[in-house]
């Protein structure tokens, strides 16, 4: 269920069997003092895996998982002083409709975006392809269901924004080693105006982190992970 590894005849083969290539895109950058910058990148593409393998023995749906892009937008991080890569938004968009394209070259007609940054915005270069390819080949730009989730598994009440107790929580579960647990604290941090075309993150929290992360476990990450993977095989399979 890998693109990469497949070998471009058996992607060709894959391509004339319709199935679905879905996009991870990630990012790099700062995730508080306890996470590695990487989150967004792996968490976008383990989970597009495991979503693609029970697309498969659940709907019978078949998929090809391309590699996270680990890099794009993250203005709103650059004043932490390090651990970002910034890819201009218009150089970002060029580079995903190069993507999809690629694809539709090779006879891929569905695609799947999975947007591993909340903050990277595509609802232009989507639309723009598929006016571009109607008939030809269409993407989807899967919403998060993250909120829902946490209010389902966590607790509402908790705030949350960025590297809170549900980032935390799922890098407990899937990636231990890359969560400095001394380092969780519940810093001082506002709510952001997430709308603001010249968001900066330092702004409102000194470390980086917006919300509470210290009620994360890994007990909460797996029920977090389950959630959220049975709801994305929901949304795509009704996409069929």
């Amino acid at each position: 269920m890998k693109f990469g590894k497949c070998t471009y005849l058996e992607i060709k083969q894959k391509a004339e069997e319709g199935y679905i290539a879905i996009i991870p895109t990630g990012c790099t950058e700062q995730q508080g003092p306890h996470a590695t910058v990487d989150f967004d990148t792996w968490f976008a593409e383990e989970l597009m895996d495991e979503v693609s393998e029970r697309l498969l023995e659940k709907h019978g749906v078949k998929s090809l998982v391309l590699p996270a892009i680990p890099f794009g937008p993250t203005p709103e991080h650059v004043n932490f002083g390090s651990g970002y890569i910034n890819i201009p938004q218009n150089l970002y968009e060029e580079l995903i409709y190069s993507i999809f394209k690629s694809l539709s070259d090779q006879g891929f007609k569905k695609l799947i975006l999975w947007r591993g940054c909340g903050g990277h915005y595509l609802d232009n270069v989507v639309s723009k392809f598929n006016a571009d390819n109607e008939g030809v080949a269409e993407v989807f730009n899967i919403p998060h269901p993250f909120y829902e989730v946490w209010c389902n598994c966590g607790d509402s009440s908790i705030e949350g924004g960025h590297s809170d107790s549900f980032t935390t929580s799922i890098g407990l579960y899937r990636h231990p080693e890359d969560i400095r647990v001394d380092k969780i604290v519940n810093p001082y941090s506002t709510e952001p105006e997430w709308n603001d075309p010249n968001l900066d993150f330092s702004k409102y929290s000194k470390t980086g982190v917006i919300g509470d992360p210290t009620h994360a476990s890994a007990e909460l990450g797996e029920k977090l992970w389950n959630e959220v993977v049975n709801k994305v095989v929901d949304m795509l399979n009704d996409l069929k």
